[in-house]
Formats: C-alpha cells, structure tokens, sequence
C-alpha cells in the first residue's frame, strides 16, 4: 500500500510540474506579444510602449521621453517683445493643443518651478503616457488640473503629466516673467 502512495504522489508532483510550466510559458507569450505592440490588419505597427520607462510613443522612431516631432511643427510664445519658440512634440495631446491656437494667456508662477495657464477645454489623453519626468525648458500638460505648463527648473515625476514640447530658445525669459502678463501662442510652420 506504501508504493501505491508513492506513485500517487510522484504522479501529482509530475502532473503539477507539467501544468505550472504549460501556463508560465502561456503568460509569458502573452506578456511578451501585449508589452511590446499593438499592430493593425496589416501587421503594421501602431504604438509602442515600454512599460519600464512609463511611456506611450507613436511612430517607427522614439526615445524613452515620447519626443517624436509633429512634422517639426513649431509654436512661438510671445510677450513684453520677447519670442520663445518650442518645437512640438508628435502625440494626441499635442495635437489636441494645436486645434487651440492663436491663444492668448496669462501665466502664473507655480512654487518658483513652472508657469501655468488652466485651459478652458481639456485636451486629449488618449496614448498619452501615465506620466513624466520634466526638465528645464518642457512645454507639458497637467492632465489631472487641465493646465499647460512650462518648466523653468527641473521636477521630479508626475503622474498625468504629457509632454506637448520642448523649448528651443528662451527658456531663460520664463524666468522673471511677472504674473498676468498677456502671452500669445501661434503656430508658426
């Protein structure tokens, strides 16, 4: 009777073994096919995302900050006879952004860090990653408020935060920028 409790169990153990391995290898496939794309009808690819970086990238090119250009779509920035131009990025928000322009806005200092401006319409999140690590000169949109951003020191990671675009010049003139003072933004190509 003792053998027959053997063969019970060592043919549990091997069974369990067999089945524990038969669904890694299911997940992992699935991991694998989910993380890296999503593809149409034709096998193109549509979006790819990389979850270790928390971002979301249209296009066969991109770097780890989602920052394939719009068709180098430009936008200049213009107060007190001053121009900033910043070079937009190519995402949903962005282009959500640009359906706005001509715009004109007040900025206001937020914690000696950004300029904000509340929109009055909330832009597109959709591919839009789950959030961003800024730098001096990002030109972003803080999905959770509904206000555009420019970044005149570098911050830490923000969930909601989608990066519109960068600065190319000027970012030194955000600086001093006093509060209400009117700012329009146009496209410019």
């Amino acid at each position: 009777m003792r053998k027959g409790y053997k063969w019970i169990l060592l043919f549990l153990l091997a069974t369990s073994m067999f089945l524990t391995s038969c669904c890694n290898n299911k997940n992992e496939n699935n991991v694998s096919s989910d993380d890296n794309m999503n593809t149409n009808q034709n096998g193109e690819q549509l979006v790819s995302t990389d979850k270790s970086n928390k971002e979301t990238t249209q296009g066969s090119t991109h770097d780890n900050e989602g920052s394939d250009t719009a068709g180098d779509v430009r936008i200049k920035l213009t107060f007190n006879n001053e121009e900033v131009i910043v070079k937009m990025f190519d995402n949903p928000t962005s282009r959500d952004f640009l359906t706005l322009l001509p715009l004109t806005i007040t900025l206001e200092d937020y914690a000696r860090t950004e300029k904000i401006h509340y929109l009055s319409k909330e832009l597109s999140t959709e591919e839009a990653p789950t959030g961003s690590d800024p730098s001096v000169g990002d030109f972003a949109y803080y999905s959770p408020w509904g206000n555009i951003i420019i970044y005149n020191k570098d911050f830490g990671y923000s969930n909601g935060l989608i990066k519109l675009g960068k600065i190319e010049s000027g970012v030194d003139k955000f600086e001093n920028i006093p509060d209400n003072i009117p700012v329009t933004i146009e496209k410019i190509n």
